[in-house]
């Protein structure tokens, strides 16, 4: 009987002993298809966001072009919009509307969206430049040399020969000469580090607004404060069919390059440490991203004045939406910049009609709400607890 028990018992604890033994063959086949079912439904949730924001955006743009003070028909809108496309006629009683549509409305809205986009990629950019969740499209003092610039103009009437282009002119050149000190007095033995980048621009952005409050004490016109700060506050008011294009072209270029780089972007959030050893040249990719950013931040201030907040909270927005890696946020994040812009836009124009609100206290209105929001809700995407 004990031979039979013992026998028993060993029957038994080796039925387990096959099992266990099994159980590692069957792990490697249910791991593969957990990831397989799971990249499809990232894949799904990416392309119904794109999807789903590019309709929005072009309900916002037409949304945009036919409210305002004088509210056009949505109807009346295509066909105007369909007249200039084809060079069709329009009734002597329609050239008012056609003017408003086509001349006025229309760059506007369009300039708001690519302003809209590119202060969100360059948001995104910069945030991965320095590694640190704070920074903007402004913290490298481009924009506070491009409102030197524009003080000029304003104040002293420089490149006036230029007329309605002066001070775009005058800024982007504002800009660039920023763009040029920050880099000779970031530039260190072991090149461009994220600390010496952002503490060099706040430095210079100090300097830059104290020589601007300068020009402004010493005009001789009582209204240069109040036109200075309407434009550092951000107005697409002067937008027109000629300030378009060359913004647009930038934000479009800064597009495909980040996106591009995207890999490379996700590597030098990790350190340069870890870039070196997966070998990316951290140092070459900082210097590359600094210009880039530099150029589209400078011609984006330049047509429209300094808009905060929107480089600084919707990357955050994005990635908690659709993830942290940059490919996925850089193919969101022009659209979701270029519809709340347009309908920041579409606020400051209608708001307090015929007068015009400035973009930057808008943005600010909802972006400060929402920056605590998300700090508060998801504080691990801000580096803390």
């Amino acid at each position: 009987m004990a031979e039979m028990a013992e026998a028993a018992s060993g029957t038994s604890s080796a039925g387990p002993a096959v099992s266990s033994a099994k159980e590692p063959q069957q792990e490697p086949r249910q791991e593969p298809q957990q990831e397989l079912y799971q990249e499809p439904a990232g894949r799904g949730r990416l392309l119904t966001t794109l999807v789903a924001l590019s309709v929005t955006l072009l309900v916002s743009v037409l949304a945009g072009i036919a409210l305002g003070p004088t509210v056009v028909p949505p109807a009346d809108v295509v066909h105007f919009l369909w007249a200039a496309l084809t060079g069709g006629g329009i009734g002597a009683d329609e050239v008012t509307g056609y003017s408003i549509v086509w001349h006025v409305r229309t760059p506007r809205v369009l300039l708001a969206a690519v302003v809209g986009a590119g202060l969100s990629v360059v948001g995104v950019a910069i945030q991965a430049l320095v590694r640190n969740a704070l920074a903007d499209p402004f913290v490298l003092g481009i924009s506070s040399g491009a409102s030197v610039g524009a003080t000029a103009v304003v104040v002293f009437g420089v490149f006036a020969g230029l007329g309605v282009f002066a001070l775009s002119a005058a800024a982007f050149l504002g800009a660039l000469g920023a763009t040029v000190l920050v880099y000779l007095a970031a530039r260190g033995p072991l090149g461009l580090t994220p600390l010496r980048l952002v503490l060099t621009g706040v430095a210079l952005a100090y300097g830059f607004q104290a020589l601007m409050s300068v020009l402004v004490f010493l005009s001789p016109n009582g209204q240069a404060a109040r036109t200075v700060l309407f434009w550092l506050l951000g107005s697409l008011g002067s937008a027109t069919w000629e300030s378009l294009p060359l913004v647009a072209a930038a934000v479009l270029v800064a597009v495909v390059v980040l996106l591009r780089q995207s890999r490379s972007l996700d590597v030098l959030s990790l350190g340069d440490e870890t870039a070196a050893s997966l070998g990316v040249d951290a140092d070459a990719l900082r210097r590359g991203l600094f210009v880039l950013t530099a150029a589209v931040t400078g011609l984006i201030v330049a047509v429209s004045g300094a808009i905060g907040f929107v480089g600084l909270v919707l990357p955050h927005v994005v990635r908690i939406w659709v993830g942290s890696t940059h490919r996925r946020v850089l193919a969101v994040a022009p659209l979701a910049g270029a519809c709340f812009m347009v309908w920041v836009d579409l606020v400051a124009r209608t708001a307090f009609a015929p007068e015009e609100l400035p973009l930057g206290v808008i943005t600010a209105l909802i972006g400060v709400p929402v920056f605590v929001v998300l700090m508060r809700r998801r504080g691990y995407l801000f580096g803390g607890q």
